[in-house]
């Protein structure tokens, strides 16, 4: 019974129209295929090709994510933040830390609206206490905004909005 269900999408397509290689699929098809594509494997009544386009993902990131990356180890540090064109935030937070779960999301959110003048780099301080003691971080959340590897900018603790967006902008420059 389920599987009656799950075929009768594709009972009313011509058989010639999932036979066609399917360089550019037509709408109608592709508008059916992927509700069922977890027949396609199973089921094993469409041809490989129709099977192909089922499987077919698309992947895709948002600003946030190309703007906001977490620091791996020292030397990804060096490349990634110290080596960096564009100004940077680090944001030194802990697992542990309230106020980190408050402030880095609403950092993160301030970065991205700078549309990619400024980028946010992202350090545990308990997995990277070597970058902690190096950059005299005595309370979390620490936040280090960097111009050309040199540190320019600093606040401990929590900042509204208002206050994040001012730092931005100062760091940013006109």
């Amino acid at each position: 019974m389920a599987q009656k269900l799950l075929l009768r999408p594709f009972r009313s397509i011509p058989l010639k129209q999932l036979s066609v290689p399917l360089r550019s699929p037509p709408s109608s098809l592709l508008s059916r295929v992927p509700a069922v594509s977890h027949c396609t494997l199973l089921c094993g009544s469409l041809p490989a090709n129709a099977a192909r386009a089922a499987a077919t993902r698309t992947f895709s990131t948002t600003q946030v994510f190309r703007d906001t990356f977490n620091v791996q180890d020292g030397d990804d540090f060096q490349d990634r933040v110290l080596k960096s064109q564009k100004p940077v935030v680090v944001d030194f937070h802990a697992q542990w830390c309230g106020p980190c779960k408050i402030l880095g999301p609403r950092l993160e959110k301030m970065v991205a609206k700078q549309k990619g003048k400024v980028l946010m780099a992202k350090v545990d301080i308990d997995d990277h206490t070597d970058l902690a003691l190096e950059y005299e971080v005595s309370a979390v959340p620490t936040v280090l905004a960097l111009k050309n590897g040199n540190v320019v900018d600093k606040f401990v603790g929590i900042k509204d909005e208002d206050q994040l967006e001012a730092f931005l902008k100062k760091l940013i420059g006109p």
